[in-house]
């Protein structure tokens, strides 16, 4: 780790140990033994940002609570791991966290009917509002990761037995939600180009009524799946589904929060988004946004009653187990909307310098991309089996040495040790870090003597 990014987390830490002197200390103010440490605390720090800025020094701080390294993955190297790219903590998510970090902290001002979506200090009933109206769906709620808002639907419609349509792509998070509340996954194959199409879907719908008598009772594929990151004909199926009368949930994973999503144009009845792997939350964090004519079902409000003390909950969601998210992780989402809303603006822009570095990619010889091409997203599947494996065969480091050549120029977020196939994401990546991306595969190719085409 640089000294300069070293001694900026040695500085947030002593600012940290400042602040936990006011929270031991009374509201009129410290002590004179408070005090005493308070100047204590600013010396050093003083003395922490001399070197920070003159970027010299030693490190002082290298674990957090005597255990945990301190992370720098995001400040020390370009990171091109394919589910961390969008999650990346925008400034101001990082500062919420810094500020409602303690684990009820959006419950200060809480009032009945006490329900978190009814919060209006901080702002999180205006944010679920403003989000369902960014979808274009009516209702919008925050939950634990993606995968709960699979669990959400899943537990209000699908019933012991019931088949729900998946792509041959879907998430193992998509099949649990369905194994979950009893029902039975039934995949639509792809095309040639590995692509869920409409008309494959139908066919899909017309073999499940004809084996079982019965239709689905949920249609629910991924925009773009998490293996190839390939563009499924989503509109279509969206058409498909509602031509046979069944509801269908789009996933948005890998969309909602780094490209436009219009869930209405789309015909989504139920738009799932994450917000730990799109929307740069603090995880589990994702969305779940409906129409009308579904909330009233999954979002319905408990009917239980205690039957020794007669208690009721009927404000309370069933599907959610009433308030879902707390604390930091939703004040992360809230504090980076207004950026995330921003840059679906520029996905163009993204996907441009994607396909800019996947062709400088596949000058290398033996290169090869097996996600569908041109990019229409940052996540790609490639296969570099006839380039950078060659070497791999021989080179005492398997594998590894690829890691090693990348991490030393400031690369990291590949599968360390894979040659062969492997995904990356380059989302995020400015102009220029692409550019030093392209160039550190060539640089590597040439080191080891692959061919690369000028």
């Amino acid at each position: 780790m640089s000294i300069r990014i070293q001694k900026t987390f040695e500085a947030l830490f002593e600012l940290e140990e400042v602040r936990g002197l006011f929270r031991e200390s009374l509201p009129t103010g410290f002590d004179a033994e408070e005090e005493a440490a308070f100047r204590q605390r600013i010396a050093s720090l003083r003395a922490i940002v001399a070197d920070l800025e003159a970027g010299t020094g030693t490190p002082k701080v290298t674990k957090i609570a005597g255990t945990l390294d301190v992370r720098s993955r995001e400040e020390e190297y370009i990171n091109i791991h394919p589910i961390q790219a969008a999650g990346r903590l925008t400034t101001e998510a990082r500062k919420a966290i810094i500020s409602y970090g303690d684990g009820y902290s959006t419950c200060d001002a809480c009032r009945k009917p006490f329900r978190l979506d009814k919060i209006t200090k901080p702002g999180i009933a205006e944010f679920h509002e403003e989000l369902a109206k960014w979808l274009n769906m009516d209702q919008a709620r925050v939950v634990p990761g993606a995968r709960r808002g699979f669990q959400a639907v899943a537990g209000t419609l699908v019933g012991k037995g019931d088949s729900v349509i998946v792509s041959a792509l879907a998430h193992y998070t998509e099949f649990l939600a369905v194994e979950n509340a009893g029902g039975i996954i039934r995949e639509v194959p792809l095309n040639a180009k590995n692509i869920v199409t409409g008309e494959a879907t139908a066919q899909k719908i017309e073999e499940v009524r004809r084996e079982t008598g019965k239709l689905p009772v949920l249609v629910m594929i991924d925009h773009f799946d998490y293996q190839f990151a390939n563009e499924h004909e989503i509109k279509e199926i969206g058409k498909v589904a509602h031509q046979y009368d069944i509801p269908f949930l789009y996933n948005g994973a890998y969309t909602v929060g780094i490209q436009p999503v219009d869930g209405k144009k789309i015909g989504a009845d139920f738009v799932v988004g994450s917000g730990h792997k799109s929307m740069a939350s603090v995880a589990p964090s994702g969305v779940l946004a409906m129409t009308d004519e579904f909330a009233l079902k999954a979002l319905r409000t408990t009917a239980m009653v205690g039957d020794l003390t007669k208690r009721k909950f009927g404000i309370k969601e069933v599907e959610l187990l009433g308030c879902t998210l707390m604390g930091g992780t939703l004040l992360s989402m809230i504090a980076s909307f207004p950026a995330v809303k921003a840059r679906t603006l520029k996905w163009d822009d993204e996907v441009k310098r994607s396909n800019f570095f996947i062709d400088r990619l596949l000058r290398i010889g033996g290169s090869k991309v097996l996600s569908e091409y041109p990019r229409k997203h940052t996540l790609t599947k490639i296969d570099t089996t006839g380039s950078f494996d060659t070497v791999a065969k021989t080179h005492k480091r398997r594998g590894f040495y690829f890691s090693d050549e990348l991490s030393s120029r400031g690369i990291v977020g590949e599968f360390a040790g894979a040659t062969r196939t492997w995904k990356l994401n380059t989302y995020g990546l400015n102009e220029k870090q692409i550019r030093y991306l392209a160039d550190v595969f060539t640089e590597i190719a040439e080191k080891y003597e692959i061919p690369v085409a000028k």
